[in-house]
């Protein structure tokens, strides 16, 4: 398969067949993004604010385009974090995601909210997720990617025993680890090519799938 070999020439690590995840991914309602160390290096500032990159922000946005063409209804889009981080936000709001969780320390809570609220079960979802916080999440949905990081050898060779994630990115957070997902996602769904051109277009099927997405009211959920 071209495309497996694509990512793997990348230095991605496949867990599960391509075609395995191909046949899940068709099921799936829900992409469920951590924050910190995933669209970024995990670093913050005093007042626990930290960065996202516009590179992953395109990968996302053309990931529910793509899932628009395909489907005629957009999939569901989340942030889960630990912590209230006004840039996660302001992003959740900017590019019109269906809700983000802020301040929350077992989000295990947060999917059965994104489960129960939007009746969907949880192996509709699929969790891009980087540590050890994030695991049980991971276990729960039916696709999840871990974050590549060659500072914890350990945790990745536990992820990998485990069999915790279907996909292993190359680049880690901060070198746009969620486009690299979002990138294989695409390919795996079916027409990358025709997903592009048509973004590059901006008129007809993209017009009519940014006014369905700029319609949607961020749903910002506050854990005390």
């Amino acid at each position: 398969m071209a495309l497996e070999k694509q990512f793997v020439n990348l230095g991605g690590t496949f867990l599960t067949p391509p075609k395995e995840i191909a046949s899940i991914l068709v099921n799936t309602k829900a992409f469920v993004f951590d924050w910190d160390g995933v669209f970024n290096d995990g670093r913050k500032t005093s007042d626990s604010d930290s960065t996202f990159s516009e590179i992953d922000s395109m990968g996302i946005n053309l990931l529910r385009f793509d899932y628009w063409l395909k489907n005629k209804q957009l999939p569901l889009i989340f942030i889960i974090t630990g912590m209230k981080n006004q840039a996660a936000i302001e992003f959740s709001k900017r590019e019109h995601f269906d809700g983000i969780f802020l301040n929350i320390k077992n989000k295990t809570e947060a999917l059965e909210r994104i489960c129960s609220k939007y009746d969907i079960v949880e192996k509709g979802n699929a969790f891009i997720f980087d540590d050890v916080l994030d695991i049980e999440v991971a276990k729960k949905c039916g696709l999840s990617f871990f974050v590549g990081r060659k500072s914890n050898p350990l945790l990745t060779d536990y992820i990998i025993q485990n069999k915790i994630c279907n996909y292993i990115s190359a680049f880690s957070g901060e070198n746009h680890a969620i486009r690299e997902i979002c990138e294989l996602l695409i390919g795996l769904s079916g027409d990358y090519t025709r997903t592009i051109e048509l973004r590059i277009q901006f008129k007809g099927e993209y017009e009519e799938y940014l006014k369905k997405r700029d319609a949607i009211n961020t749903d910002i959920v506050l854990f005390q």
